[in-house]
């Protein structure tokens, strides 16, 4: 049986696509950003999306949206906007999961692999979590570690981290489908 997901994003959608790829049903995509390339990912395979850029419209919309398309879990895949305590909390506990480029709680926030590298780091990696009210924050599902390499910059780090995103998240996000 097929278990409904949303997908929030801001930017190029490659997480979505690698949860389009690995056959999780996307019932719609919702953006705060219209010029986001996720969009046209969504677009290609036929999903249904929106945006809006004001962030507590976006909500109320969504909101409306999850209980249409009978959502059993909202993803999001680099939504770059902090969703209000409202909006979290109005959605039954463990109902939003995010995936962050770091080992939470370091480096939570935007530039987390930046931070990283700064701080000369001997490891990082990626968090998946559900998203509580504060900025990544919530439950850690499972973490990811990868050794920082002499030679990683920003870029090469970022690839990285977000091969291990792209194959770890759709198989998280099956395995949370798979306990509802």
């Amino acid at each position: 049986m097929h278990q409904n997901i949303a997908v929030l994003l801001s930017g190029n959608g490659s997480n979505l696509k690698a949860i389009i790829d690995k056959g999780i049903k996307v019932s719609f995509v919702v953006s705060n950003n219209s010029k986001a390339l996720g969009l046209k990912i969504a677009k290609n395979a036929n999903i249904p999306s929106y945006t809006w850029d004001n962030v507590s419209e976006l909500e109320k919309e969504v909101l409306k949206l999850i209980n249409e398309y009978n959502v059993k879990l909202l993803v999001l895949a680099g939504f770059m906007k902090l969703l209000s305590r409202n909006f979290v909390t109005t959605l039954p506990s463990k109902f939003i999961v995010n995936i962050h480029p770091s080992l939470l709680p370091k480096y939570k926030g935007m530039n987390a692999i930046k931070q990283a590298l700064e701080d000369c780091a001997e490891y990082t990696g990626v968090t998946i979590h559900y998203v509580d009210e504060g900025i990544d924050s919530g439950s850690i599902i499972k973490q990811y570690t990868i050794k920082i390499n002499k030679n990683d910059n920003l870029e090469l780090l970022k690839e990285r981290l977000q091969l291990i995103e792209h194959r770890f998240y759709p198989d998280t996000i099956n395995s949370i489908l798979s306990m509802k």
